[in-house]
């Protein structure tokens, strides 16, 4: 059973000053509104409603903290940041949503990784790249998710995967000119409803989540 199935709503805060107190390490989930956030949450904790979007896409100012549990002993949390991009929002929604993601995306040293949900039929638009550059100076690793890549063809899939990754390329300052692929900064095709990609991100998130621990297994090996 993967331990992404243990998870469990913690806590819910409006601010960064409010940001749990704890070293446990954080993955975040970042995404426009719409783009099926809370629906790869859901699928990869095996969970229906374990996250959930508002009726009214983006309502939702805060960040929800899920805990990964060993039995009763917390390991880490999952991040669900608020949904961005919803053109109905008005100024000071936007300026709130800016400050609150900009600052933890920044300055959250428990954060070991942003995954970053995109509508594989939209690909990565403006407000997705200003994610990507607010965490990039972390060095911290990005995996994009294109979801709902149910809706494309096969033909349409490769295209959309491929020009994902050209983007991210030119992010990434360990490859010379933009050339090759980059390890930091990933992306695969995902469907929460038809459960394309599921182990790949799963293990992708367990891995950030628990890597200290894994590290440690395998020293005392």
């Amino acid at each position: 059973m993967s331990k992404l199935f243990q998870a469990r709503f913690a806590t819910t805060v409006t601010d960064t000053h409010c940001l749990p107190a704890t070293p446990l390490r954080e993955v975040a989930f970042a995404g426009r509104s719409n783009a099926g956030k809370s629906s790869v949450i859901n699928v990869l904790c095996n969970q229906k409603r374990l996250a959930f979007a508002s009726k009214t896409p983006g309502r939702t100012q805060h960040i929800n903290y899920f805990g990964l549990f060993a039995k009763d002993d917390l390991l880490a949390y999952l991040v669900d940041l608020p949904g961005y991009g919803y053109a109905a929002v008005n100024h000071e929604t936007k300026f709130h949503w800016n400050t609150l993601l900009s600052d933890y995306l920044q300055e959250r040293e428990q954060l070991v990784g942003m995954v970053l949900i995109v509508d594989s039929r939209r690909g990565i638009t403006d407000l997705d790249e200003q994610m990507i550059q607010w965490f990039v100076p972390t060095n911290k690793p990005i995996h994009v998710l294109l979801s709902k890549c149910d809706k494309l063809n096969k033909s349409e899939c490769k295209h959309a995967l491929e020009a994902v990754r050209k983007q991210l390329q030119q992010y990434d300052p360990a490859l010379p000119d933009g050339n090759g692929a980059s390890k930091r900064l990933t992306a695969q095709l995902f469907s929460s409803t038809k459960r394309i990609g599921l182990e790949e991100a799963g293990n992708i998130v367990i891995q950030w989540s628990f890597e200290a621990e894994n590290k440690e297994d395998e020293h005392t090996n």
